[in-house]
């Protein structure tokens, strides 16, 4: 019974480090965009952003199914596909630019 009840609190842990571990991941893209912001005397959103944006919605989204939360699920599934697609418009813009 011990046993037991020692792998359900490491388990409830685990997550629970998870989703810290993509709340970290998610708030690093804002502290990325800053700085590099900062450094150009503008506003800028340099690629680091998309991929932290991405790291950190998936782990989000690992953690919402977990918790079996349809709003944090909906949620983050719809900006993953929102991250993506941008990483796809830029892939594609700079395709073209280096075309032409």
């Amino acid at each position: 019974m011990t046993v037991d009840l020692w792998l359900v609190s490491f388990t409830l842990t685990v997550w629970i480090a998870v989703g810290f571990a993509g709340q970290l991941l998610f708030s690093a893209r804002f502290i990325v965009q800053w700085v590099m912001s900062e450094r150009k005397g503008r506003s800028y959103i340099p690629m680091a952003f998309w991929y932290f944006s991405i790291a950190g919605g998936m782990t989000l989204l690992a953690y919402a199914i977990h918790r079996q939360d349809p709003v944090f699920i909906a949620g983050q599934a719809f900006g993953l596909i929102i991250y993506l697609r941008n990483l796809t418009l830029i892939s594609r813009e700079r395709g073209k630019a280096s075309e032409g």
